[in-house]
């Protein structure tokens, strides 16, 4: 897997929401919103809460791949993350973590679940020459 640099972790918590992009397995898109998720210590692997996915989740679960971007007018890079679904969590003590860190972003926002994913890929999408390059 693929651990993320200083520079895109400190990108990283200057953004509030990522679009996470997944696919069916018939290549029909979808794009969410996500606002609660978090880089884990190890720098590769991200919790993302589900609190109202429902394509995204399908998706999830028949094409366990997705992708979302770090970008906001206060970053100072531009990145694609591209990942891979390691576990689809429903009940048990890391359900509760994810509960508490939902929770915290919003007070009463629901938890159905949590998914785990691992970093693949990096890439640059800030405009210019670099504009595509991967990154890591």
């Amino acid at each position: 897997m693929v651990k993320l640099t200083e520079d895109i972790k400190n990108d990283l918590k200057k953004v509030r929401l990522v679009p996470l992009a997944t696919s069916s397995p018939a290549g029909e898109p979808n794009v969410a919103a996500m606002g609660v998720f978090v880089l884990q210590d190890d720098d590769e692997t991200f919790w993302f809460v589900d609190n109202f996915m429902q394509k995204t989740l399908k998706n999830l679960k028949e094409n366990p791949k997705a992708a979302f971007y770090i970008w906001s007018p206060d970053t100072a890079g531009a990145y694609q993350i591209k990942c891979a679904v390691t576990d689809i969590i429903n009940d048990g003590p890391m359900l509760a973590k994810a509960k508490a860190m939902a929770e915290a972003f919003r007070p009463g926002l629901p938890t159905k679940g949590l998914v785990i994913m691992k970093v693949l890929e990096v890439y640059s999408i800030a405009p210019g020459p670099t504009a595509g390059k991967k990154l890591l």
